[in-house]
């Protein structure tokens, strides 16, 4: 009985290692006070760090912003539950719970460019390399992400970036009409649709990006994405556009979604192949 117990422990230590080998912080944001302000004291921004094991790591990171339409978070399979899947590949994966606009669109924009400068000022720490550092975003982080991709500029520009589903525009004939209105109030002016119109902002100096969506989404618009790619292909900035059969809207990585062993074999191709 003793050589058992002695076994199963052993084998449960083996199962364990490559999880306990890796490493998870959690941390603010904005340790010394946030700047903008959405009125909502409570609301703060968070970063969950996964870290690869040191031996595997690869030096790159990706910032992960999920969605909920700038109302709410899918924290989970839009945001941890992609963490194993870059930590498998050696990329480190920081999960950003950014804060809720509530018109006041700098409020998540912020957040988003202060955790890829985050990232940067503990790369050394980290085992990353200060040029390989990605943002990614799935339906309205999405566009957050893309938002950071378009206008930042210097430590908080991204390398690369990584959208799913996003909702790019904000102009009222194809933008997802919850994202627009809470990120820049019921009645914005034009100037600010067209200036958190990921798709106008587009440059040579745009970082390269995966798009990936589904052909049935009624939620977010397929032309989102469609157009964002085109803009990027218009202004050569490499960019890989995949529009699935079917899935809707929001399958973020749930093995659910009847393309998912595709999309991530797709997405791991395209990031060995820079």
């Amino acid at each position: 009985m003793k050589v058992k117990k002695k076994l199963f422990a052993a084998a449960l230590l083996a199962l364990c290692l490559p999880v306990c080998a890796q490493q998870k912080l959690e941390m603010n944001l904005w340790p010394q006070g946030a700047p903008n302000s959405n009125g909502d004291a409570a609301d703060t921004a968070k970063v969950w760090v996964y870290l690869p094991k040191k031996e595997e790591a690869t030096g790159r990171a990706v910032i992960i912003c999920p969605g909920g339409g700038y109302q709410h978070l899918a924290m989970a399979h839009e945001g941890h539950d992609w963490a194993p899947f870059f930590n498998n590949m050696g990329i480190a994966a920081i999960v950003l719970k950014y804060r809720m606009p509530r018109g006041e669109a700098e409020v998540p924009v912020s957040d988003a460019e202060e955790a890829v400068r985050l990232v940067r000022r503990n790369a050394s720490a980290w085992n990353i390399k200060a040029g390989d550092v990605g943002i990614m975003g799935s339906s309205a982080g999405g566009h957050l992400a893309s938002t950071v991709a378009t206008k930042a500029t210097g430590d908080a520009l991204p390398d690369f970036q990584i959208l799913f589903y996003p909702v790019i525009t904000m102009m009222p004939d194809i933008t997802h009409k919850g994202s627009h209105d809470n990120l820049l109030g019921d009645e914005p002016k034009k100037k600010a649709e067209r200036e958190y119109s990921s798709d106008m902002q587009v440059s040579r100096v745009t970082p390269r990006a995966f798009i990936a969506l589904s052909d049935d989404d009624h939620s977010v618009l397929p032309a989102n994405g469609v157009n964002y790619y085109v803009e990027l292909y218009r202004h050569d900035v490499p960019a890989s556009l995949h529009v699935y059969p079917s899935g809707g809207h929001g399958w973020g990585n749930r093995d659910s979604f009847k393309y998912h062993k595709q999309m991530q074999l797709e997405l791991e191709a395209w990031l060995r192949s820079f």
